[in-house]
């Protein structure tokens, strides 16, 4: 099973996620690095992990307060051969390729380099409101990533959803946001039910909870193929077991 690092931006920083309580997110202090800046706690995150893919949650862009536009183009110049995978409160796929293209354009690369790093759109249910536009992406070639999310065992809709799984896309994320930062264990029963329901070959991913090893091999035995985790790196409590990363396996 993959372990995915998480990087939340505020204002400029990283932040350390609690409960998904936004308002209550301060710059990160970590054991990883000394400061809140983005790219030396990606790059401290990427190497704590052993992962070759970075989850980043933009929260000026869900909050409407601002994208961190700059940041993310620098980040994907500085990270080649990292996949992205960029939650930020995309509307529909009018506002994804928009935000998309002013990345590109703020970026130190041509749009069709293939060192940058590659964005992919995680589409959060928080914020969606047009389905089609997992399908539209999915044309355009970006492999979109679905976020089901979920508070207080209730999946948070911008807008009515098909309540059966036959419009997900390939990858699925199960979103707790209660257990974001808590150190309450992942939750793994909600994380079951829906790996009962998506479709045959679906990759679901799990978020929120992880706090050791433990947490992660339970994880895996669910059927999850990957999960996303930030304080137990920040925090030491997943460090290299003998030479290699933070991974329970390796798929």
């Amino acid at each position: 099973m993959q372990v995915i690092p998480v990087l939340d931006l505020l204002d400029g920083h990283v932040v350390r996620a609690v409960r998904g309580e936004r308002t209550a997110y301060r710059p990160i202090r970590s054991s990883l690095a000394s400061t809140s800046e983005p790219l030396p706690v990606a790059r401290a995150l990427l190497a704590a992990s052993g992962a070759r893919t970075l989850y980043i949650a933009d929260l000026g862009a869900i909050l409407e307060t601002g994208a961190h536009v700059d940041v993310l183009a620098a980040l994907r110049t500085a990270l080649p051969g990292i996949e992205i995978w960029l939650d930020a409160g995309y509307a529909d796929h009018a506002s994804m390729r928009a935000l998309f293209e002013r990345i590109d354009a703020a970026g130190l690369f041509p749009t069709t380099t293939t060192t940058a790093a590659t964005l992919v759109p995680v589409f959060g249910t928080e914020s969606l409101r047009d389905v089609d536009a997992l399908r539209a992406a999915a044309r355009d070639g970006l492999a979109p990533i679905l976020s089901l999310d979920r508070r207080c065992g209730a999946l948070l809709e911008a807008a009515a959803l098909e309540p059966t799984s036959s419009w997900w896309p390939a990858r699925v994320i199960a979103m707790t946001l209660d257990q974001v930062g808590s150190d309450a264990g992942p939750d793994l029963a909600t994380f079951e039910r829906l790996r009962a329901d998506a479709p045959a070959g679906t990759m679901l991913i799990g978020a929120g909870g992880i706090r050791d090893r433990a947490d992660l091999a339970a994880a895996e035995r669910s059927g999850a193929n990957a999960w996303l985790v930030a304080s137990a790196l920040h925090d030491g409590r997943l460090g290299p077991s003998g030479s290699g990363p933070a991974s329970a396996t390796h798929t």
